[in-house]
């Protein structure tokens, strides 16, 4: 196994950094280990599970039914078959799959959640798992169908399917039966024993492996906003003014000082900027008030980001088992599989993101329309505007998305429907609102590369006229890391190719890399 990186799961100190390694990672390219510690408590929760059937203690989902059936006894011959009925049963999404991407975050997630040695799963069971993941056998899983509460059963009980050989799975390319897929990576499928079925399907795996991808790409987007902020700034010839310290310092909002402070260092020793003597000495909001408003988007990231972090290493299924002072164990039924938090975090986090987007199509509207950037730049930023149109649609498709963001935007934590015959009474739509989040934040990334693309384009313009003028330290990086892929525009050509080339410079993370690393130098 060509083996690149080394993992631990211990179910306490998984990073979303972990999280979205693992989860672009290819077949091979990890090796996932339990620590000793995970797998003496993961030992110690098997006991106590068996102990319980052994007993014929009323434990839920052990001894019993579930949802509404919870007052539904099952004896002891019928536990495996207990365990076996709730992955088929639950197995009921629908939609297009998640992109692999997801799976494999939610496959590792789970995996840790089961690490912390209260789900009561065999280890042979979890060392399945990781080895599905090791060997790259991806189940197929509909992105639709969980609500958020009972955690993400749906969309994980599609997983645990291929682990006892039913479902389907992609392997080495290929779309197989999960029976398949397993035996051509060397697998068996296993025999759920008690609890082992509830164990693999009650979590939020779906919710928080959306969370850790969004959370990544959302603070890739939110750098870029502020890259393509400044170079507006200087294309449109604006000032720093509105970005000294001592502004920010006496209405001190951590992330709005933390914005501030990069459009100056994105714009240090620039040039193409008004000077403070200048009698123009504010700008559009859209300009002048970058730090307060990316500073409020970043919160919700920072939010998103926090939320995102405990629940990687929480014990999200129910019951959960603890012991006792005396070592006797106890089954405790409880609710942390309900994914509020993640739900009103990802709806923060996709009001963030819709205005990041919002402030970008402006200042592209700014740089295009020569009323109002007071004829700093030519109308739809060509020469011979009528012959050609120049950046007009590029607008058009900045102003499209910004209002898609609009209508994705509702909360879907905001509604609710309940389900298992009125048991299950409240639900987060947590699922809902992570996917939701993350095309809002795609659809923002899209904007912000318009912006730049444009940007550029304003900037060659200006060096008509200021042929001696230096970008910023950041912006001039991410200048010329714009030129090396698209020219000066001088007339007009098929430019959705020239967008798409701006926007893979944001969405791969290469310009975020770029001015991090140049800012820290």
């Amino acid at each position: 196994m060509n083996t690149l990186f080394h993992l631990q799961l211990d179910g306490e100190s998984l990073t979303i950094e972990d999280v979205v390694r693992v989860a672009y990672a290819g077949a091979g390219a990890a090796r996932l280990e339990l620590t000793p510690a995970a797998e003496a408590k993961a030992q110690a929760a098997r006991a106590a599970v068996e102990r319980f059937v052994a007993e014929s203690r009323i434990v839920y989902g052990i001894t019993t039914g579930f949802g509404a059936f919870k007052d539904r006894l099952i004896p002891p011959e019928q536990v495996r078959e207990l365990q076996r009925n709730i992955v088929m049963s639950h197995a009921v999404g629908v939609g297009e799959p998640l992109s692999t991407t997801v799976v494999r975050a939610m496959m590792l997630i789970r995996a840790n959640t089961l690490a912390k040695g209260h789900s009561g799963i065999r280890l042979s069971t979890l060392r399945l798992l990781l080895d599905m993941l090791e060997r790259g056998v991806h189940p197929v899983v509909p992105c639709q169908g969980s609500l958020g509460a009972s955690g993400d059963l749906a969309p994980l009980a599609h997983i645990a399917l291929v682990m006892i050989g039913l479902g389907e799975a992609e392997y080495g390319g290929e779309r197989l039966a999960g029976a398949e897929a397993l035996r051509r990576a060397g697998l068996a499928p296993v025999t759920l024993e008690a609890k082992e079925g509830l164990a693999l399907t009650n979590g939020t795996a779906l919710m928080a492996a959306l969370g850790c991808l969004a959370v990544v790409e959302a603070e890739n987007v939110a750098l870029c906003a502020d890259v393509a902020g400044a170079l507006s700034l200087e294309a449109l010839y604006g000032t720093m003014w509105a970005f000294d310290e001592r502004l920010h310092l006496a209405r001190p909002h951590p992330r709005q000082v933390d914005s501030a402070a990069n459009m100056r260092r994105l714009l240090g020793g620039s040039t193409f900027v008004r000077p403070p003597e200048h009698p123009d000495v504010q700008d559009a909001y859209t300009l002048r008030c970058i730090p307060q408003v990316h500073g409020a988007c970043r919160d919700a990231i920072k939010y998103a980001r926090w939320v995102v972090e405990i629940e990687l290493n929480s014990a999200t299924d129910n019951p959960l088992i603890f012991f006792e002072p005396d070592g006797a164990p106890i089954a405790i039924s409880g609710g942390n599989f309900h994914g509020e938090p993640l739900a009103i975090a990802f709806d923060y986090l996709a009001l963030g993101m819709t205005d990041l987007g919002n402030m970008s199509e402006r200042r592209l509207t700014r740089l295009t329309d020569g009323a109002s950037n007071r004829t700093a730049l030519p109308d739809f930023l060509t020469e011979q505007g009528g012959l050609n149109s120049g950046f007009m649609l590029t607008q058009y498709t900045a102003a499209a998305l910004a209002s898609e963001n609009k209508t994705l935007v509702y909360p879907a934590s905001a509604d609710t429907i309940p389900t298992s015959a009125n048991w299950e009474d409240h639900v987060s739509n947590g699922p809902i609102a992570g996917r939701r989040a993350r095309q809002i934040i795609g659809n923002a990334a899209r904007i912000v590369a318009i912006e730049l693309l444009a940007a550029a384009q304003g900037i060659d313009f200006r060096r008509k006229v200021m042929p001696d003028a230096r970008l910023g330290c950041g912006t001039g990086i991410v200048y010329e890391m714009i030129r090396q892929r698209v020219p000066f525009i001088e007339r007009d050509e098929v430019m959705h190719v020239r967008m798409d080339a701006v926007h893979e410079l944001v969405a791969d993370g290469s310009i975020g890399k770029a001015v991090s690393d140049a800012l820290c130098s």
